[in-house]
């Protein structure tokens, strides 16, 4: 089977606009979560949010005209995948493009553009209605929009699993180059929901945090009580290793492991002990050919709820035994940028590869005060690590009861 490594990457995230600037900024230890700026929410129980500022997607353009056809999910998509394109330095001939595909996960889909025509509806009649409404608005529109943007022949859809959504993404197009079904994928994930009906529905589960600064986001700390809701895209060039060597591509990592898993348990709790989440582990591991104690670094689900984090810490003591207090280093990047639901996973496993590239790991901020269940995990609290990582793990859980597990690789 053919070897899949990552030679792009492209990221639009809180913590910054293009790939070395929000890496540098994830390890200078600051939080790039503050007062929700896209409505007023001083009303709602959660007031902070990982946003990204000053984005505009005209740059990111040829045709101008198109921005019109894009939720603003799709329009992170769009840049990042231009990001990891030009990253990349990726050109396709007319025989690659007939297999080359984008598979992009995305959870909700163009949440606030719904809430903004259904004000128009309601005010000014259906016959208002743009004719972009619904290609603006469904989940796959941010692949599709790739796919038409550079004419990728191939496979064309979203994964759609919760927060779980880009890693399947990614562990899926990594599929179809080991198949040797096509050369070159495009995979990762976007999302856009801080909007009144987002944060609102969020808040009903009373599943965000309501401290309302920037250290809201707290994994493993006593004092954490609920997530961040975040926003961005990340965008991965997946290549078979052999195309990738001829051309002399950089190679950030290789996707050596794929895990998915359900828990079959109940909707928005994870399953007891973490149970879900070690099997997922392990298949990705199983894939991998890897046993734990290879795994240097675990980028972790880690959301800052006062459940998720606990079952996914005792399915990492599972997973990994004595290791998991003897060397691995585990880490979760939501406290700096919030929760990106459906572009979590991607975001992270990119992460995973910039880790391995610049030997840096980024940190857990905000964990002043570990809870008791996490006693001997090195979570790299408050400053970004020095360390050399050869394989890294990434975790990606959703309601629905859903785990993924992506395993990527220095390549050798």
């Amino acid at each position: 089977m053919e070897r899949v490594v990552v030679t792009g990457i492209g990221l639009v995230l809180p913590n910054g606009i293009g790939t070395k600037p929000a890496f540098e900024h994830l390890l200078s230890g600051v939080s790039a979560i503050g007062k929700i700026t896209r409505f007023d929410a001083s009303e709602y129980a959660s007031t902070v949010a990982g946003e990204v500022k000053d984005f505009a997607i005209e740059p990111y353009l040829e045709d101008k005209r198109k921005a019109r056809e894009l939720d603003r999910f799709s329009q992170f998509a769009v840049a990042a995948c231009k990001m990891a394109m030009e990253d990349a330095q990726l050109t396709l001939t007319e025989e690659e493009r007939e297999s080359a595909g984008a598979i992009v996960g995305v959870g909700l889909g163009g949440l606030e553009t719904i809430e903004k025509t259904h004000e128009v509806l309601r005010t000014k009649g259906q016959k208002r209605i743009t004719p972009y409404f619904i290609p603006q608005v469904i989940a796959n529109m941010a692949a599709g929009q790739i796919s038409i943007i550079y004419r990728l022949k191939g496979p064309n859809f979203a994964t759609t699993s919760a927060c779980s959504s880009s890693a399947h993404a990614i562990g899926e197009a990594a599929q179809w180059i080991r198949r040797g079904m096509a050369e070159v994928m495009i995979a990762g994930g976007a999302e856009s929901t801080i909007s009144p009906l987002g944060v609102g529905g969020f808040c009903a589960m009373h599943a965000l945090s309501k401290r309302g600064d920037a250290t809201a986001s707290r994994p493993w700390d006593k004092g954490r009580d609920g997530f961040v809701i975040g926003e961005g895209s990340a965008i991965l060039v997946l290549e078979s290793y052999s195309r990738a060597k001829k051309r002399g591509a950089r190679m950030y990592a290789e996707v050596t492991g794929y895990g998915a898993s359900s828990d079959a348990h109940h909707i928005t709790q994870p399953a007891p002990e973490g149970e879900g989440a070690l099997r997922s582990m392990r298949m990705a591991l199983k894939e991998a050919k890897l046993s734990p104690e290879k795994i240097g670094y675990v980028n972790a689900h880690g959301t800052s709820t006062t459940q998720g984090d606990i079952q996914e810490a005792l399915a990492i003591r599972s997973c990994f035994g004595a290791h998991a207090t003897s060397g691995l280093l585990v880490s979760s990047t939501k406290s700096s940028m919030g929760h990106l639901l459906g572009a979590a996973g991607g975001a992270e496993a990119a992460i995973c590869a910039l880790a391995m590239e610049t030997g840096m790991i980024p940190p857990t901020l905000h964990l002043t005060d570990p809870a008791d269940e996490v006693a001997g995990l090195d979570l790299v609290p408050l400053t970004a690590r020095a360390a050399r990582i050869d394989h890294a793990l990434s975790n990606s859980f959703g309601f629905g009861g859903t785990n993924a597990s992506l395993v990527l690789s220095r390549v050798s």
